[in-house]
């Protein structure tokens, strides 16, 4: 089946497959965006451990998410992989520390006579949840904008140092953090993260007055998440972007590029609408209603959001992680996937997706069967 592809065709359909995992990462990041409010809305040791215990249900579906968005990036286009991972190591260096002082907290948060103590476990919490979220959207803005890398296959000849990818600058990675578009992508992705992991636990604990600080929060997070995501986005739409000419491969600026993949994909933006108002209807009848299934409507929103935005990102002849440095060394799916036959033989593996997708919302169903609350909680043997 796959073998009848043509190699473009299996790029784009790897390119797919990035995005939507990439839209399912940012949803799970409700995880970190709730573990932020610990204290916000827990204002009680049983309130704070109730938040606690919800989320930590949940935080290994994101951390695999993470870790298979790396896996198939790694695999599906390489030498992205290599370039910004191996170029941009700071950033990644500070994101994979923020998710593994996750996982140690919720595996000694609760021990007997823990070293630390758990205010001390709250805190990284808190340290994953801010920075982890602030990272990852600065990170996946420079999609974007672009970062200072140089890329020469020639060095491939050279036996005693064959690094084809050089990032051009001292920092690596770190200078994005400080780019005024970036930094509005990391901090709308942190206040969506904020507003998922409210929307969570409304639904996912049973307490009146943890409840009600939700829907006060909800608010407050709302609002700087729209003004941040809508200024990031205006900005785009009139920023100089990276095409590429499909017969030459020479890649150039062209103004107002992603308005007009905007313009020139109508499919991809009917989804990135949809997704936008799927997570403002899904934000707004929660935070005026009672109601408590806002987090399936603004997660499938956030989902179909992301996916578009990778689209953008990638498809139509546009480079999706330009190099502001040597305009040439710039990364589009055409120039940094993986051969023919790796893709193929990937594809095959990638038909097992669904299977694993059925068993994840079998685990989640299992897992969600009814809202937690005190009396669960006492009762429950394996407590965070």
């Amino acid at each position: 089946m796959f073998e009848t592809l043509s190699h473009l065709a299996l790029q784009q359909y790897w390119w797919v497959i990035i995005s939507l995992l990439a839209g399912l990462l940012v949803f799970l990041l409700f995880v970190q965006g709730g573990q932020t409010l610990i204290y916000v809305l827990g204002k009680t040791e049983t309130e704070q451990k109730l938040i606690v215990n919800s989320l930590g249900r949940k935080w290994e579906f994101t951390f695999t998410t993470l870790v298979t968005f790396g896996g198939a990036f790694f695999a599906s286009f390489p030498l992205f992989y290599s370039t910004s991972f191996g170029g941009a190591y700071w950033v990644w260096v500070a994101i994979l520390f923020c998710f593994i002082i996750q996982a140690i907290s919720y595996e000694y948060r609760s021990k007997p006579a823990n070293l630390l103590g758990r205010r001390t476990y709250d805190i990284f919490l808190m340290v994953n949840g801010l920075l982890g979220t602030i990272l990852l959207g600065t990170a996946v803005s420079t999609f974007f904008t672009g970062s200072m890398f140089s890329v020469n296959k020639m060095n491939l000849s050279i036996l005693s140092n064959p690094v084809i990818s050089s990032w051009e600058n001292p920092w690596h990675g770190l200078e994005a953090a400080i780019n005024i578009q970036n930094l509005a992508l990391g901090l709308a992705i942190f206040f969506l993260a904020r507003v998922l992991g409210i929307l969570y636990i409304m639904n996912n604990v049973s307490d009146k007055n943890i409840f009600e600080r939700a829907k006060r929060q909800l608010i407050y997070n709302s609002i700087p998440f729209l003004i941040f995501f809508l200024f990031w986005l205006i900005r785009l739409l009139f920023l100089e972007g990276f095409a590429y000419d499909p017969s030459t491969k020479i890649i150039f600026r062209e103004e107002y590029k992603y308005l007009h993949n905007f313009l020139q994909m109508p499919l991809n933006t009917l989804i990135f609408l949809a997704g936008v108002v799927l997570v403002l209807f899904g934000t707004g009848k929660a935070m005026f209603t009672e109601w408590t299934k806002g987090i399936w409507y603004t997660g499938l929103g956030t989902v179909l959001t992301v996916f578009a935005l990778f689209i953008l990102a990638g498809f139509n002849h546009t480079a999706y992680y330009p190099s502001t440095f040597d305009l040439q060394s710039s990364l589009t799916i055409e120039n940094s996937s993986s051969s023919k036959y790796t893709l193929t033989a990937m594809s095959y593996v990638s038909l097992m997706v669904p299977l694993v997708l059925a068993y994840i919302f079998w685990a989640w169903r299992a897992i969600n069967n009814k809202k937690l609350d005190a009396a669960e909680l006492e009762q429950e043997p394996h407590s965070y």
